[in-house]
This record gives C-alpha cells, structure tokens and sequence, in this order.
C-alpha cells in the first residue's frame, strides 16, 4: 500500500463548488476502522448531483464523492475484517459526509461494509451499486406487503434508469410480468430485453392526479416520486402496493387519501442509505441468487476514474441508460 493515491475531490469556495482528480496522501483518509483498496466504483443518480452542485448532497469540504465502492480491505482494526477480504460498501452518508467511492482508497467504519457475496466480483457488485441494491430492496417490500407473481401487473417507473433497469431484470426472473414506464421510447427493445412485457410512455402518469382512476397495477417500484406517484396510487388494484424510493420528477405528492381508505393501498417507504445490517446482507444475498448476470451485463457500461466528472454531468442530463461501473484499478 503506498502511501498516495489518485481521486476525485470536491470543494467549495465563496458558494462555488469545484470537483477535480487529484492525488492525495493517506493523511486525507477519513476516521474509520478498515482501509479499503477500491477496485470499482458506480455512477448514480445522485452521485451526478453532487458532482454537479445540482443538489447540496456534499455536506463538507473538501470531500471525495461516490456512494458505493467495492474493493479489497488493506488494513484492519474491526474483528470483523482482515486484510484480504472483499467487501462492499452502500450508503451510510458516504460520499455525502465522508469521502466515498471516487478514489483509489478509502477509510470507513467496518459496520458500513457488507462482505461480497460468494460468487459476485467487484464490478458485478458495482454494476448493481446502490441503485441495484435499491432495487431488491423494492422487491422485498412488495414481497413482504404480499405480492406475487399471480397478484397482476407490476409497473416500473423510471425504466431506463439505475434502479429501474434492475428492477425489471429481478422481477422478471422471479416470474413478475413488468410494464416499463420511460419518457425514452427508443429504448422499448433495450427494456424488453431486460424482461418488460410492456411499455407506457411516462407522460400517461404527468396529468394532474385523479383521487381514484381505473386499477391497473398490482404492485409498483418508483424512483420518481411527485405527479407520477400520484398517479400510480390512484391507479392501484385493490390491495395493490407501491415500493417508493426516488424523487427523480420531484419531493411532493400531489395525492389524495383514496387509494388508501377505499382500496387498502399501502406506501412503502423504501430507504438504501441507513438500512440496517441485517436487511442488506439479505438483499445482497437475493442480488446474488435473483439477479440474471448476463442482463445486468447487458445495461452496464464501463469508465474510467478519469471520466467521473463528465459521466456526472451526462446522468444530469438524462443521456445515461442502466448502470456505469467506474473501474478504478
């Protein structure tokens, strides 16, 4: 282990931030228990607003962004890890408040890391990322709310994004039958691909919202959240359930209690970032088990640390489809 490595650095000055590759020392290592050396990394949503400043996602400066790395551990003073294992790392304020995935090492917490299930690598493992992982997580709460692959359609929002992508590739192969919702119908034959049966263009979801319409969906995974979740909640079967975990369109919900009281509709609150251990762990079990590695291949693309920056403005501006894997070693 040397003692300086390249990453990605933001900072801020007099309300201008400012991201860079720099080369920085093991003295810039934040307080933790394990050093990680990081072999992949993972682009999303909102990793692209903190490269961008489009959101206040970094929280001090200077820091290095990045929510997800996975790597191998070089050094260790958790009973939990020793030099050489494999390990995982999601959330948990990383690349918010403490320097994260865009670099070529890292110093965290060993209770924020999750062992790589056996059989995954690192870049499959990236190629999930949090995005990915959020998906399963979706999968879990609509199972857990009672819906099966017998239950009805199931509707996807944000289709062609991280989480949408995976989702579909994961519930198809449980047996669910999957109707994509993307504003990109170019993409129909990519989501097919995935395991979508249908599409609906995003646009049938941005009207104003009725307090009830006619049922359409047994379940919903939505990384959109606003009008369009409106609409998905009045358009719910009877007992029907939404696994919501994104604010793509926007924070509000426009909605009406109709749903709930006259069809038992039921709201899951889906959050990746301080999900306990437990619940992880068994999701990136079932990642391992549920997941076709041949489709998440098929939505990945691969950059290098060099192209972070650029691939932050491209996610902002909606030219990124599936998953980027940041191949750092």
């Amino acid at each position: 282990m040397s003692g300086t490595f390249r990453a990605i650095q933001i900072n801020k000055t007099d309300d201008k931030q400012t991201a860079a590759l720099v080369e920085l020392s093991d003295a810039d290592l934040m307080d933790g228990d394990v050093t990680v050396d990081i072999s992949h990394s993972t682009l999303n949503y909102k990793d692209g607003l903190a490269l961008t400043a489009k959101a206040p996602i970094i929280r001090k400066f200077p820091l290095t962004p990045g929510i997800d790395f996975a790597g191998t551990v070089s050094a260790s003073d958790n009973p939990d890890y020793k030099p050489g294992d494999a390990v995982i790392l999601n959330g948990w304020g990383v690349g918010e408040g403490h320097s994260g995935g865009f670099a070529e090492r890292a110093r965290v917490k060993g209770d924020w890391l999750v062992k790589m299930p056996g059989g995954m690598t690192a870049a499959q493992a990236m190629a999930i990322g949090t995005a990915g992982y959020t998906s399963m997580l979706c999968v879990m709460a609509l199972e857990d709310a009672g819906i099966t692959p017998d239950s009805g359609e199931i509707l996807v929002t944000g289709a062609a994004g991280g989480v949408g992508s995976v989702a579909i590739a994961i519930l198809s192969k449980l047996g669910y039958s999957v109707t994509a919702s993307t504003g990109r119908t170019s993409e129909e034959a990519f989501l097919k691909g995935l395991g979508a049966t249908s599409i609906v263009d995003r646009e049938e979801f941005n009207t104003p919202p009725k307090p009830l319409a006619k049922s359409r969906w047994a379940g919903c995974v939505d990384a959109v959240g606003s009008t369009t979740l409106a609409n998905v909640l009045s358009q719910m079967n009877y007992g029907g359930a939404v696994a919501a975990c994104g604010l793509a369109q926007g924070m509000d919900l426009p909605a009406s209690v109709a749903p709930f009281i006259l069809r038992g509709v039921k709201l899951l609150g889906v959050d990746s970032v301080m999900c306990p251990k437990p619940r992880r762990e068994q999701a990136w079990a079932r990642l391992a088990q549920d997941l076709d590695m041949a489709k998440l291949d098929s939505l990945t693309s691969h950059i290098k640390l060099d192209d972070v920056i650029a691939a932050g403005a491209d996610i902002m501006s909606g030219k990124v489809r599936g998953r980027i894997v940041v191949d750092i070693a």
